[in-house]
């Protein structure tokens, strides 16, 4: 493999896993948002506790995936500088504005409001509070427009013109406003909402399949879940009609790949995006019928009283991330040759590096993204399997003894 495809694969497997990361982070915020409305809106204390200690439970989860998927992000930036110099002298006077307040966003409003958030409880009001993991949610939904608008330019670019080889900005509302970015923000919000709801039921699930202590404190989640994602399915199917639509408007080779006619083929798009695109397909329908059979189950208690069907729905928790990966191959492999759709050859935007330093860079970058991404599977299922005796987000800090036993010294 020469330098170009190296950086192609390293680019492919740091976004593809950080995308992971992101994923499961906006589907959480709402959901977690959700309880601690919940929570501070309750009357009763039996019942406010209880949702305080959901709250807990799942933006503990939310916080280890929010945290490493940060430190994933940093990496995927480490290798789009150095391996695609030319996307920036070409397009930086356009998609740096975005991804600069996506960082922004992310970095300073975002995180300040999860640590206020965090290092809230029982120091701040319950209405702030539930607040705040709103102001979270938002920003986190804020970041991934941001980006959104930059990959939308790369992908259907629009508002600029070209001088001596160069992309200047000519409308800031048109590149704002790109319906290719729009329309993926849509699809992505609604896939998100998918993968968070199926978390939350999966995890719920889990403990009714293994007949847990836990059960009656999962009763909730499973419900909101379960809801969530059903309410979610068909706007994933209609967003993402509408985006393919467009996809077939603005990148017709790519589509003609997917219709097996030769004229993509033929003008460099691979011919293997049709799997990934396939892939995604079949997966979605899964993912528009599943969340609406769990909903008629659960009035019933059948996802309660039946381990099988708590199984299968357990069972379903990968399925999001998957398409989600599918749907990411197929929207960015199936622009070839171009970077920026018709304007910039991927030839022309590789960084001048060495093929041998690319390698020693895939592999670094992949070995610490792979180890961020065992490291937040194995701690969110270890806290996902100790249910609320795990929780140690927002617990009281212990009191300290106001009568401590008397030191004894031994003498010889």
């Amino acid at each position: 493999m020469d330098a170009i495809d190296l950086s192609r694969l390293q680019f492919a497997l740091t976004t593809g896993i950080h995308w992971l990361f992101v994923l499961l982070t906006l589907g959480l915020a709402p959901l977690v948002a959700v309880l601690h409305t919940a929570s501070a809106a309750a009357s009763d204390p039996e019942r406010r506790a209880r949702r305080e200690l959901q709250a807990r439970f799942w933006g503990q989860l939310y916080v280890v995936n929010y945290a490493l998927g940060i430190v994933s992000g940093l990496v995927m930036e480490f290798q789009l500088g150095l391996n695609w110099s030319g996307l920036g002298e070409y397009a930086g006077n356009i998609v740096g504005a975005p991804v600069a307040l996506e960082g922004m966003v992310a970095f300073f409003a975002e995180s300040t409001f999860l640590g206020l958030w965090i290092f809230g409880w029982g120091r701040l009001g319950p209405r702030l509070h539930a607040a705040l993991i709103w102001l979270v949610a938002l920003t986190a939904y804020a970041s991934a427009y941001f980006i959104l608008v930059a990959n939308g330019f790369m992908q259907h670019p629009v508002g600029h013109e070209v001088r001596g080889g160069t992309a200047y900005l000519a409308d800031l509302g048109a590149v704002m406003a790109n319906p290719n970015a729009l329309v993926a923000l849509g699809h992505v919000t609604a896939a998100a909402l998918v993968t968070g709801g199926l978390a939350m039921a999966g995890v719920a699930a889990y403990h009714f399949a293994r007949r847990t202590p836990h059960t009656a404190f999962f009763r909730a989640p499973l419900r909101l879940g379960v809801g969530v994602a059903a309410l979610a399915c068909y706007p994933l199917y209609a967003v993402g009609d509408v985006q393919f639509r467009g996809i077939a408007e603005q990148q017709p080779l790519k589509t003609a790949v997917l219709e097996g006619g030769a004229e993509g083929a033929a003008h460099a798009p691979p011919a293997w995006i049709a799997v990934p695109a396939e892939t995604m397909v079949a997966l979605g329908w899964v993912l528009f019928f599943a969340p609406l059979i769990a909903l008629v189950l659960l009035p019933r208690d059948l996802l309660v009283r039946t381990r099988p069907l708590a199984w299968a729905v357990v069972a379903l928790v990968p399925l999001p991330f998957i398409a989600s990966v599918c749907g990411w191959l197929f929207r960015e492999a199936g622009r070839q040759p171009w970077l920026v759709y018709g304007e910039l050859a991927v030839t022309d935007a590789a960084s001048p590096v060495p093929a041998a330093a690319v390698a020693a860079s895939l592999v670094l970058f992949t070995g610490v993204l792979g180890a961020l991404a065992a490291a937040d599977w194995v701690i969110i299922a270890r806290l996902a399997h100790r249910g609320p005796d795990g929780v140690r987000l927002g617990a009281p800090e212990p009191e300290p003894d106001p009568d401590p036993a008397p030191h004894t010294v031994r003498t010889p």
